[in-house]
């Protein structure tokens, strides 16, 4: 069942390809600016403009923008590098801050949450990929400490977004994953334990400022036990998150 959800998504993000929003032409004042393959700074420089040169801006993404150079070359730049070019009135360019409806265009998030996992306080790490406003699969990673063992848990998730124009937008999760369990008693001589889990969950983004907004979580756990005693775990966590 997941790899066809995964499946579905990929279908929904080919059939929803979104046409580019023009913003304005700006002029170059500095000696150069750089061009990078994709909105970030771990995507390598493959282009440079020169002074005097005209771009046409036709997406932002957070702080990147999508320019296209005299002669037709696309890359991404960062706003700081556009914030010293000339509109066509001879101003510095200027450019609105983050907002909302960038968080909503988001197409990487990166996040930690904090909670309890069955009792135990747990820390999650993650990162997503969005393939449209209201498909998106991440990553997880959560350790979990409790009195009598401690949990690792690793979960490929795919969330269903359905109001993402919401300032309070609520989702719904599914995943699978795996649990290593290590008993810390020292009483009983219990060995580690790694099992396959599955969870379905329920949760909600909330918009803060610029590249920044807050995630809560609920989840409920089926752990597919190698004893054939499948355990039901619950877990809730709250955290924040950052997106590109």
């Amino acid at each position: 069942m997941p790899f066809l959800l995964i499946i579905i998504a990929l279908l929904l993000c080919c059939g929803s390809v979104k046409a580019e929003k023009e913003y304005r032409k700006v002029q170059i004042a500095e000696p150069y600016i750089e061009l990078h393959t994709g909105p970030g700074r771990g995507y390598p420089v493959f282009y440079v403009i020169d002074r005097g040169e005209w771009i046409q801006i036709t997406k932002r993404r957070t702080d990147w923008f999508k320019v296209i150079a005299p002669n037709g070359q696309t890359g991404w730049t960062h706003q700081r590098q556009l914030e010293l070019t000339l509109n066509p009135e001879g101003e510095q360019t200027r450019f609105e801050e983050v907002t909302q409806g960038e968080f909503i265009e988001r197409r990487i998030e990166a996040g930690v949450l904090i909670g309890d996992f069955d009792g135990a306080q747990s820390i999650t790490l993650y990162g997503g990929y969005s393939f449209t406003r209201n498909i998106s699969a991440e990553l997880s990673f959560m350790q979990a400490v409790g009195n009598f063992s401690s949990n690792v848990v690793t979960n490929i998730n795919l969330l269903h977004q359905a109001f993402p124009e919401w300032h309070v937008s609520p989702y719904f999760a599914l995943g699978i994953g795996n649990i290593k369990t290590t008993p810390r008693s020292t009483l009983v001589q219990a060995g580690d334990r790694s099992d396959l889990l599955a969870h379905a969950g329920i949760g909600a983004y909330a918009y803060i400022s610029r590249r920044f907004a807050l995630r809560a979580e609920y989840n409920r756990y089926v752990v597919f036990s190698s004893d054939d005693d499948n355990e039901d775990l619950k877990e809730w966590k709250l955290g924040l998150v950052t997106f590109f």
